[in-house]
Parts: structure tokens; sequence; C-alpha cells
């Protein structure tokens, strides 16, 4: 650990630089350079907006009900784009975190050889490039839900209405949950980069399987306690607990939409840093066994 640390040291506009780079590297040959990072993902919420919005109404609005709440809880409505929208932002995030972390080594094996330079710094590089871009969508979709919104109903009002949220001190949760996120998604390439750039196949994998997860996540479902039919089993909203996507999905709707802070359910959240502590851990075994070894195999 006080390796990895170490050679952090004075890489710090180092790495600032490199991860602009990295955008800039990646869409080299295009008109509008690093802005197609932004342009992707929101023609992908263009096409959840038109599905839901106007191909689908009979889809309905969203409900969910917080009974361990007490007072502060009750049923919660909103239009299924507005929910599956701050879903989809850490999502964004998210994906790009995993595939890019885990292809970071191979893609950037130039730095691997030289022997000043701290091949731990590659994964931060690369994740710090993937933050510019979410902080980015994140004041999109900020002004998106509070001059803009949809219909939503919380507790304490008698009827759902249609217009944008005003902002709440519960949005500075945000500061909490996008850390976490960034540190948690970062420590886990410290496994990832390296495996992959021993196997290929391990690398493919992590990129086949991301469509999967995407499904097995809380992106366009909500994995606490619901009024209908979406998660009918309370043995797999309990599972859905160990999903650490999971857990920021429903972070950045409680800053935006619940209005509940993060500790309001204690047992997600000590499940999460559980997972935390032994990514954190698996992280510095696999790089320190494997850092060694890169420079033969690449």
């Amino acid at each position: 650990m006080f390796q990895i640390f170490k050679e952090h040291q004075g890489f710090g506009k180092q790495i600032m630089l490199l991860a602009k780079n990295e955008l800039i590297k990646k869409y080299k040959g295009a008109v509008i350079g690093p802005l197609w990072s932004v342009v992707k993902p929101l023609f992908t919420l263009f096409v959840y907006w038109f599905a839901f919005e106007v191909g689908l109404k009979s889809a309905g609005n969203v409900k969910v009900i917080f009974p361990e709440l007490g007072k502060a809880g009750g049923t919660f409505e909103y239009s299924r784009f507005l929910f599956m929208l701050i879903g989809f932002i850490p999502w964004f995030f998210i994906n790009e975190s995993i595939v890019q972390g885990a292809k970071s080594i191979r893609e950037n094996r130039q730095f691997v050889n030289k022997v000043s330079f701290p091949v731990s710094t590659i994964m931060t590089y690369t994740s710090v490039a993937r933050l510019y871009v979410h902080i980015f969508l994140l004041g999109l979709m900020y002004l998106y839900i509070t001059f803009i919104g949809g219909t939503y109903k919380i507790p304490g009002m008698e009827e759902a209405v249609t217009g944008g949220i005003t902002p709440s001190i519960y949005n500075l949760q945000i500061l909490f949950y996008m850390p976490l996120m960034f540190i948690f998604f970062l420590v886990l390439s410290w496994s990832t980069a390296p495996m992959s750039a021993f196997s290929r196949d391990f690398e493919n994998m992590i990129v086949s399987v991301m469509s999967g997860i995407f499904w097995l996540s809380g992106i366009i479902y909500d994995s606490y306690l619901l009024v209908g039919k979406e998660l009918p089993s309370d043995f797999i909203r309990h599972a859905m607990l160990l999903n650490p996507i999971n857990f920021f999905a429903n972070g950045y709707r409680n800053c935006f939409l619940y209005h509940r802070w993060f500790w309001d359910y204690k047992t997600e959240l000590f499940v999460f840093l559980a997972e935390l502590l032994l990514v954190f851990a698996l992280g510095i075994f696999n790089y320190n066994r494997l850092r060694k070894r890169l420079p033969d195999v690449l």
C-alpha cells in the first residue's frame, strides 16, 4: 500500500496532464475530439427518453416506498425517465472505468518499461480521464432535473407534480458518493489491469460481461422495497446489496430523488465498505505480485 502511495508522490500534475491526453488520444482524428465521450452517453439517454416518454408511456411511473424511515418514509413516485437518468450517470462512469481500467496497462505499455515511471499511476490517470467526463455529465443532469425534471411525488405531497426538482441539502451527498465511486473502481483496476496485461482472455471476459452486469444492477429499476412487481422477491432484493454498482445507483438517487441520507440504510453502507476493504486488499496483492513481471509480458 505504501509503495503505491509512494509512486504517486510528485506525479500530481503529470497525472492530470496524462488524463487530459488520454481523452485526446482516444478520439484523435475526430473533428469534435473528446466531445465524443459525451455525445455517446447523451445519445443513449435520448434513446431511453424517446422510448419511455414518447413510445412506452404505458410503462408508467416508478413507485418506491421506505417503511424503515418511520415518519420520513412513505411512497415516492417519479417518471420512469427521470428515475433512470440519475441511475445512468454513475453507470456511464462505472462501465468506462471497469473496461478502460482493465485495458489501461496494455494500451499504455510504453510507460511500463521506463524505470522511473510509476506503473500504478497509469490506472490513476485513466480513471481521472473518466472522472472529467462524469463531472460534465453530472452537471448536465443536475441542470435537467432542476429546470426540466419530470413527474414526481414525494411524501407530504397530495398529488404528483410536473416540473423541476428544487435543490436541497441532500444534493451535497454527491461529495461523498462520487469520490467513493472513483476510489472503488480505481482500486479495482489495480487487480484487473495487471491481470488483463497477462491475459487477453481476462480482458475480453470483462468486456463481455459488462452488458450482463448492467441488467443485474439497479440502473433502470430500483432495488429497494418497490410498490409493484419489479423485484417481488425479498431474497433478490437483499442479494443485490452485494452489488457495489447498485450501491452507487441508489446513492445518486438518495442525493437527487429520495432525499435520504447515506446512513439511513446502514446495512447497504456496511456491506459496501466491507467490499471496498476486500477489493483494496486484493488490488494491493495483485499489483505487487505482478508488477515486476509486466515488462517481460508486454
